[in-house]
């Protein structure tokens, strides 16, 4: 079982977090428009297109003949129901979409599901784009094909429940990925426990919940209402059991100005390549790809 992690927002404060601070990898960050010396206006054709490339760049290791297809089997859901649980901005949707599979995307920020849809209509894509809580959704049993979840449940109020519904809605012989972060990383234990938690005293006045909350998306901002990283273990015990061919390994994303960078003593900024940094420090299992079948 996942630790027991009391919420600090109910899921509506997290939506509206969303809702205010959109992941759009600008380089002023979450809810940012400002891309180089561009800035672009929110919903328009030019605001999908930086916001894609920039995403893109981040995740360059992913790409093969399709943007992710090194993660992706888009082929083998050629026509087939898949589901994405977290549509943020629609990056992952409309990449399903151009591959040809009949996508449903679902988010529990209503910001997200409109923008999602104007991505889809102003690229004339097809999709079903829906509004609803990862903890319930509305789908019967066994109705997906494929389903993922990229970097989205780790925010979920209650993970366990979320990541249950993943495997409910999914067909046995059904193929999965999901994105998470994950607690036993250098960059959790080293820049949250032992930087901002001992040597800054936020131990003090902080449970491990809000650390992780403060210091991952919207760090910049002083944190997010809900981040709550798991473990390799935990993942175990929630799929080993219902899932075949379950692999789990260590997701390489690379951010211009990374989170990092915050914690690095300055004598290693100075002397150690950024490419090495960001190689050691953030990709050591800090974002971990879980992926599998479902039994049949």
């Amino acid at each position: 079982m996942i630790p027991g992690r009391e919420p600090l927002f109910k899921a509506d404060d997290v939506s509206k977090w969303w809702k205010s601070n959109p992941q759009t990898y600008a380089s002023d960050f979450h809810g940012g428009m400002q891309f180089g010396n561009k800035k672009v206006e929110f919903g328009t054709r030019e605001y999908f297109e930086s916001i894609d490339a920039e995403f893109y760049e981040w995740n360059v290791g992913h790409h093969g003949d399709k943007p992710f297809s090194n993660l992706f089997p888009y082929e083998q859901y050629l026509g087939k129901d898949v589901l994405e649980v977290g549509c943020g901005q629609g990056y992952q949707a409309s990449n399903w979409a151009k591959a040809g599979a009949k996508i449903t995307a679902v988010d529990l920020n209503p910001q997200a599901v409109k923008i999602t849809t104007e991505r889809f209509r102003q690229f004339d894509l097809t999709g079903n784009i829906k509004l609803c809580d990862a903890r319930e959704l509305p789908f019967d049993n066994e109705t997906f094909d494929y389903v993922y979840s990229w970097g989205v449940l780790h925010h979920s109020p209650d993970i366990e429940k979320s990541l249950s519904e993943v495997l409910r809605v999914l067909k046995p012989g059904g193929g999965f990925g999901v994105y998470l972060y994950c607690r036993r990383s250098f960059y959790y234990l080293w820049g949250m426990r032992y930087v901002e938690g001992f040597l800054h005293f936020e131990n003090q006045f902080l449970s491990p919940l809000q650390l992780a909350s403060r210091y991952t998306d919207g760090w910049e901002k002083d944190g997010n209402p809900h981040t709550w990283p798991v473990t390799v273990s935990e993942m175990k015990s929630v799929f080993q059991d219902n899932c075949d061919d379950l692999k789990m390994s260590s997701l390489e994303i690379f951010p211009p100005t990374p989170m990092w960078a915050h914690f690095m003593p300055p004598v290693l900024r100075d002397l150690v390549p950024s490419f090495v940094q960001r190689a050691w420090i953030q990709n050591v299992f800090w974002n971990l790809w879980i992926s599998g079948r479902k039994k049949t």
